[in-house]
């Protein structure tokens, strides 16, 4: 991955959780716009009605704060996630994703689309 990572505009879906099953069909897709190191975005989907993100882009690195309203029962999570930048194979930009919710750990792994 480039030093500086370019996040603006682009579009992510969610492939893999370990804090959820993904719904392959419809999964959970995330937008992304950046000024700088400033990155923010919306997200929704699958197991997600509505959610925002912000945070910074550092090196291939991606630091986020988060808070989302869940389908089931409108609960509100919220958290901290840092994910990694990887290349995929067809060349797409991969972001795997440690997060925390209610003190337990999980990875996530979103591809570029």
């Amino acid at each position: 991955m480039p030093s500086t990572l370019s996040l603006d505009g682009l579009r992510f879906a969610m492939v893999s959780s370990t804090a959820s099953a993904v719904d392959s069909a419809a999964p959970t897709t995330f937008d992304y716009h950046q000024d700088g190191r400033l990155i923010w975005g919306e997200y929704t989907g699958d197991t997600v009605t509505e959610g925002r993100f912000v945070g910074e882009v550092a090196g291939a690195e991606v630091r986020v704060s988060f808070a989302h309203a869940l389908v089931a029962d409108g609960t509100v999570v919220r958290g901290d996630a840092v994910s990694r930048a990887e290349q995929a194979e067809d060349g797409r930009i991969r972001l795997v994703e440690d997060f925390a919710v209610d003190g337990v750990d999980h990875v996530s792994v979103c591809l570029q689309v």
